[in-house]
């Protein structure tokens, strides 16, 4: 048990996302993962319907993902998160397959996108926490024959990524410029989580 953490009971990171799950491991603070267990696209449809921005959508899903994992839980503060990526006001999804994330790449290239990472703490069914930072990227022009090698090299990796890419990894060769934090661009802010944990006692200020 880290010597920082003072709450009585481990987190509950509502994800097995591994990138997450790194993050929060790296600070030292116990925690404990499972499945979120919604279905992200039937929260997302009727919030992009009505003209949601990826902000709000970011928000919406991290807030169905720590309720859901809440509500079987007791005694645990949990954390939901979620990321979108907008470009030029168009939401972009997950790849399905190589020529779709071939396709997402051709979009983003040379032009600025919005990483929205949303984080929500609950304790079982009462909200305790929200924030969504925002980061911008902006990719270099990439020409088709790049794609194809980046696509060769990176494998199905690409799939895992809202954007097709893992800044951490074998994306850092489609930017030319950032602008915000790297925990909101992994899909985690840590910062503002750690505030609040402090805050709220959980943490050695």
């Amino acid at each position: 048990m880290s010597a920082l953490w003072r709450g009585p009971a481990p987190l509950l990171l509502a994800s097995r996302s591994a990138a997450r799950r790194t993050l929060l491991t790296a600070t030292g603070i116990p925690f404990e993962s499972c499945d979120a267990s919604i279905d992200e696209r039937a929260v997302e449809a009727p919030l992009r319907q009505a003209g949601a921005g990826g902000a709000t959508i970011a928000l919406h899903l991290a807030r169905k993902k720590a309720l859901s994992a809440g509500a079987r839980a007791r005694g645990q503060m949990v954390i939901g998160a979620d990321q979108t990526l907008s470009c030029e006001g168009r939401l972009f999804t997950k790849p399905q397959d190589r020529a779709a994330a071939s396709v997402q790449l051709e979009a983003l290239a040379g032009k600025t996108h919005e990483l929205h990472s949303a984080i929500c703490v609950v304790m079982e069914d009462r909200i305790l926490f929200e924030a969504v930072p925002v980061a911008r990227l902006t990719m270099r022009p990439l020409s088709p024959a790049f794609i194809a090698a980046y696509l060769d090299e990176a494998r199905d990796a690409v799939l895992g990524s809202v954007g097709a890419y893992q800044l951490e990894g074998l994306g850092v060769h489609l930017f030319e410029r950032i602008e915000g934090d790297h925990f909101v661009i992994l899909g985690l802010p840590l910062l503002p989580l750690l505030d609040f944990l402090r805050a709220e006692g959980s943490l050695q200020a």
